[in-house]
């Protein structure tokens, strides 16, 4: 069986096969923190956009993108209204997998369409000649896939993990540095020293990219522009948009389109 209600669990260690694909219908997931040892895994969704945290990093993973994590990172895994879920799990001896990282990825119509018809595959143990074609054009198509860039780093200061809880995990928008210096008991220099040692980013640029993923998350939720903007905090939709076109080179209405 190739499909999971959320009412099933996985037992990867069952499952006897190099390319193990999962398709199910998940709304409102939160996997909480943990990590496969001995399988990679690749999350797709057609709709909707998932964020991944580990303990120093967040990771939004857009529609029509994929998700790679290694073997043994330990991870979490969010999001709102994912309904068409797709996972592939890759045993890690497979030697495509050498070297690569935690990273997301595009997917061309093709490469959607491969990812598909292996999610729905049943666990039989062993590939047909038809399937072993697939993972072949699979492979090519990874291989071929660019990388982009969605990954925010997290600070791991200890002055400064209440603040990144709320902010990650609970998705607040990020005060101005005065505000946040006033929260967290420490100077503004102090923090802004913080941040440059451990996102290589100031405070403010930090906060600008923090928005702009959310933004992209929001959206792809189907939030209106204005809905978008009052979220964020942007004194005007034209704000917004120009904040969203400045950072991406497009507007928010033909971002994914």
């Amino acid at each position: 069986m190739a499909y999971l209600s959320k009412e099933q669990e996985l037992n990867l260690e069952a499952i006897h096969q190099e390319v193990i694909g999962l398709a199910s219908d998940l709304v409102q997931h939160d996997s909480g923190y943990h990590s496969h040892e001995k399988h990679a895994q690749i999350l797709y969704a057609p709709s909707g956009c998932m964020t991944l945290l580990t303990r120093n990093r967040q990771v939004i993973l857009p529609p029509q993108k994929l998700l790679y994590i290694p073997a043994g990172l330990e991870h979490r895994v969010t999001f709102r209204n994912v309904v068409a879920y797709r996972s592939i799990y890759l045993a890690v001896d497979q030697p495509q997998l050498e070297g690569i990282n935690l990273q997301v990825r595009g997917v061309s119509p093709l490469f959607a369409e491969i990812i598909e018809r292996i999610c729905w595959w049943e666990w039989t143990g062993i590939h047909t000649v038809q399937q072993q074609h697939i993972l072949r054009v699979f492979w090519d198509e990874f291989q071929e896939a660019k990388e982009e860039s969605y990954a925010l780093e997290i600070p791991a200061d200890y002055r400064l993990q209440s603040f990144m809880n709320a902010y990650m995990i609970e998705k607040k928008v990020p005060p101005f540095l005065n505000e946040l210096a006033h929260y967290v008991g420490a100077s503004e220099k102090t923090i802004t020293r913080i941040f440059k040692r451990e996102t290589k980013m100031t405070y403010q640029a930090w906060r600008q990219q923090w928005r702009l993923y959310r933004a992209i998350e929001l959206l792809a939720e189907s939030e209106t522009i204005s809905e978008v903007s009052a979220q964020l905090e942007f004194s005007s939709d034209s704000a917004f948009i120009e904040f969203f076109k400045n950072h991406t080179g497009t507007t928010p209405a033909k971002y994914f389109l």
